[in-house]
């Protein structure tokens, strides 16, 4: 078939096609099998259209990542010259290329502190799984062999290979039909503040919090534990914002017993808190390690990369005798770091991590106008990472049963209308690109309120009591 017959084929021809023959993240064999995907055929800045031609606002961002927004043509002639002129090197042991080289040395100069060390790998899991497995390489390089456990927390997602999925616990990602990896992993309480235990101040449960993990250390054994991850806020698990002073309380016990603290930046680093990461400039902590992928190349090529400290590095090179054995097929592909340093240009040229703490700014002030509707507990959030929870009583803060399915059908009706947003459990989550403008936002708010208050009206007509 020629592109060109295949670039003119119906809606209908393609939504069977990926029906009859796909398997897709997530599926949920029963609605798919039913309804079928939407066909998504363009994108521009922040917009994308069906195989129909409509058009949507997408203040999903893709998958977290459209950072610098789609179609642009800088961004494709860097992909293009660079596949015509080395469109795949060996990058493994003693071998490197040209794009490589440049951006791990242009990452490291926007990382903080001494994190100079980069291992390029082709997403966020991917990187989260080699920085699992980098903790037990350097505690054993150190001598001490059995501090190899990690410790994540509740509610938290750090991929889908098999070991990062361990890792990660996010409600509904854990199935029977699925086995986990459980020795030496460890999980702590989410720190969701609007979820906290009714009786206790913000600052009497991140003492709480952070009480949990030294006690988890103290039955354990420090000699266990080699590494804490946390993603600084929690993406999929619900956009979780910590307690003031939690990530650096922990941080502070990590340090207290050589455990290395793990900054999961995959959604949060590249601009979408309006800085390169959000570990330091957002909550005052210096990781060991973080672990990037999405808006380093904005979702124009897979790529992720793991970025550690040199005192990591040092420990794990002295002698000269080790081998770290672990790489991928594409890690260093000179296509996808080619995307990757036109993408920090382009951040960079266009002033798009200004853009995004005005902007965010605003996000917040029009979303958090929600809150007066009488199906929404909590609109929470920071910059262009923020996310709307449904639930059925506002004070005493209940969920409707999953039966009621509201924030798919907010996110039905929102489609409906030309917006996509991401229906996650109870929540409607929003991760726009950068580029968004405040009356694409204005739109955002606009449609999102009329779909919450037609899907009220309508549990309530089913029988559902709301408020």
């Amino acid at each position: 078939m020629t592109a060109v017959a295949q670039a003119i084929l119906p809606n209908e021809a393609l939504w069977e096609m990926d029906r009859a023959h796909s398997l897709h993240p997530w599926t949920n064999f029963g609605p798919f099998e039913d309804k079928g995907s939407l066909v998504i055929t363009k994108g521009q800045g922040c917009y994308l259209w069906d195989a129909s031609g409509r058009r949507y606002l997408d203040a999903v961002g893709g998958m977290w990542c459209t950072n610098v927004g789609l179609g642009r043509k800088d961004m494709a002639q860097a992909i293009a010259d660079q596949a015509e002129r080395l469109a795949y090197a060996n990058y493994f042991v003693d071998v490197t290329n040209d794009p490589a080289a440049r951006l791990a040395a242009k990452i490291a100069e926007l990382a903080p502190g001494d994190l100079n060390r980069v291992h390029f790998t082709t997403g966020g899991s991917t990187a989260v799984d080699t920085a699992v497995r980098m903790v037990s390489f350097y505690h054993r390089a150190k001598g001490n062999p059995t501090k190899t456990g990690i410790v994540a927390r509740e509610a938290s997602y750090h991929g889908s290979t098999y070991l990062t999925q361990s890792v990660g616990k996010r409600n509904g990602d854990r199935i029977d039909e699925f086995d986990y990896k459980s020795e030496g992993i460890w999980h702590l309480a989410s720190p969701n503040c609007y979820r906290r235990p009714s009786h206790m101040t913000e600052e009497q449960f991140c003492d709480d919090l952070v009480a949990e993990f030294e006690a988890l250390i103290a039955r354990e054994g420090a000699d266990r534990i080699g590494g804490f991850i946390a993603e600084p806020i929690q993406a999929s698990g619900g956009i979780v914002i910590p307690p003031k002073d939690y990530l650096r309380r922990m941080w502070q016990v990590c340090q207290k017993h050589d455990i290395l603290f793990i900054a999961d930046e995959v959604v949060t680093a590249f601009g979408r808190l309006g800085h390169w990461f959000a570990s330091l400039d957002e909550f005052g902590v210096q990781p060991d390690i973080i672990t990037s992928a999405k808006g380093l190349t904005s979702g124009y090529v897979p790529l992720g990369a793991l970025i550690f400290s040199d005192r990591i590095w040092d420990v794990m090179a002295k002698g000269g005798h080790r081998w770290f054995t672990s790489g991928l097929t594409y890690s260093g592909h000179p296509v996808a770091c080619a995307a990757g340093l036109k993408n920090i240009e382009i951040i960079e040229s266009e002033g798009l991590l200004e853009h995004t703490r005005k902007v965010g700014d605003y996000f917040q002030s029009r979303m958090g106008e929600l809150s007066a509707l009488p199906l929404v507990g909590d609109v929470r959030g920071r910059k262009l990472m923020l996310c709307v929870e449904s639930v059925a009583n506002r004070e005493t803060k209940a969920v409707l049963p999953d039966e009621a399915n509201e924030s798919k059908r907010i996110s039905d009706i929102c489609e409906d209308m030309g917006l996509l947003v991401r229906p996650l459990g109870h929540l409607n989550v929003m991760s726009p690109p950068l580029v968004i403008t405040e009356s694409e936002i204005d739109f955002a708010a606009e449609v999102l309120e009329k779909a919450i208050r037609r899907v009220t009206d309508d549990l309530v007509r089913e029988g559902y009591r709301i408020g």
